[in-house]
């Protein structure tokens, strides 16, 4: 258990940016399922733009590993080309 003040602070900050975080991955996963989920292409659109929307903000706030971000952008662009065939 942390003895100092600034410990203690330490804690509650690191408790904190944790539960957001937390908020901000799994966000990121339910517009993922939604997005993968989807059934025509229009939909994949809109729910894809949120997706990567979500991800490049994760991404600037240093929340989501860029390749991460790279890698479902890429698979959200090759899904979006199988439903437009």
């Amino acid at each position: 258990m942390a003895n100092n003040k600034s410990s203690k602070k330490d804690i509650r900050r690191t408790a904190k940016r944790t539960a957001l975080n937390r908020t901000i991955r799994s966000r990121i996963k339910t517009l993922d399922k939604k997005a993968f989920d989807a059934k025509d292409a229009d939909s994949l659109k809109l729910s894809g733009a949120a997706l990567a929307s979500a991800v490049d903000k994760a991404v600037k706030k240093g929340i989501v590993h860029a390749n991460k971000a790279a890698r479902i952008k890429s698979r959200l662009a090759k899904a979006a080309a199988k439903l437009a065939k």
